[in-house]
């Protein structure tokens, strides 16, 4: 009880203060007044994980009555879940497919397609790595075609150590593999076999840190957490060699720049925590998408993304 108010008023004085202030910490109050409660789940895309980390941290400092939580299945097993109805919001490294679509709307569900950010598909190798600085796209094709008949170094390029190489990569399950293949071999899921593949990238960066005659490809924010332990290897797309970077990943120089996001269900925008959620991830993105290593769309874009939470159909594309 505050000094100055009297005993009898303080029942009445209680409910004024929590309908104004919203009866929460730091002023956590929903649309109605009440504190904001509830659970987000979101799972899918290792590459998407960080930036919707960084946001579930954040939105759960200011909301502290809900729990976010985030996984990471990979893209395809994002969407399994996501088209189930068993998770509000599905991280991915490449846009819906049209079967997944269909999957979705058979379960009653509609997916709204929001961008995050731009990622710049990052080829690394092992520090100790010192002859290889670049390569070609047809080069890159070459080592990770199906059947490939690369299987070291001096097969790649003649001037190459005769070393073998040991490749590590995204599982089949996951959006980075689908762009992947589809951008540097034409047809999506078209890659050989015999390399060691994960859904988790940190599984990926450990792997190629450990092994001098390892070649890699997983998210740009992967790298640039790790680059004191990974040595990055420019592309050139036919226009020389061009490194991934927040310049170049934004204007499409680098070969295999592209954007990232999060789907949400049209039904489940109506929970206001989750409603709540987006829109903080979106308010908030251009701040905290450049911590997580990734390069921020521009403010329009995000404003764009609003506009799709108050639509009420039609949100699939962005």
């Amino acid at each position: 009880m505050r000094k100055g108010y009297p005993l009898a008023g303080t029942a009445l004085l209680t409910v004024l203060l929590l309908s104004a202030c919203g009866g929460g910490e730091g002023g956590d109050a929903g649309a109605a007044g009440e504190p904001l409660a509830g659970q987000v789940q979101i799972d899918g895309s290792s590459t998407v994980f960080p930036i919707s980390e960084a946001v579930a941290e954040e939105f759960q400092a200011e909301h502290p009555g809900t729990r976010v939580t985030v996984g990471f299945s990979g893209t395809g097993g994002g969407f399994k879940r996501f088209c189930a109805g068993e998770i509000e919001v599905s991280d991915a490294s490449r846009p819906i497919t049209e079967s997944e679509v269909e999957l979705c709307s058979g379960n009653g569900i509609e997916p709204v397609e929001l961008p995050v950010a731009w990622d710049g598909l990052s080829v690394v190798v092992n520090p100790s790595n010192d002859f290889l600085q670049c390569l070609t796209m047809e080069e890159l094709g070459r080592v990770w075609e199906p059947n490939s008949s690369v299987g070291s170094w001096r097969d790649l390029r003649p001037g190459f150590p005769d070393r073998p190489i040991s490749l590590y990569g995204p599982g089949t399950d996951s959006g980075t593999f689908d762009y992947f293949t589809e951008a540097v071999m034409g047809e999506s899921g078209a890659s050989r076999a015999d390399y060691q593949a994960s859904e988790d990238d940190n599984i990926l960066v450990q792997g190629v840190t450990g092994d001098a005659a390892s070649l890699g490809y997983f998210g740009y924010a992967y790298w640039h957490e790790n680059q004191e332990r990974l040595k990055l290897v420019g592309l050139d797309g036919g226009n020389g060699c061009v490194l991934p970077g927040d310049e170049t990943i934004e204007d499409g120089t680098y070969p295999l720049a592209r954007p990232i996001f999060i789907y949400v269900s049209r039904a489940a925008l109506e929970r206001p925590e989750v409603r709540e959620f987006v829109r903080f991830y979106m308010e908030n993105a251009e701040e905290l998408v450049p911590t997580t290593g990734y390069h921020a769309l521009s403010a329009d874009r995000y404003e764009e993304n609003l506009g799709k939470l108050d639509q009420g159909g039609g949100t699939t594309g962005s």
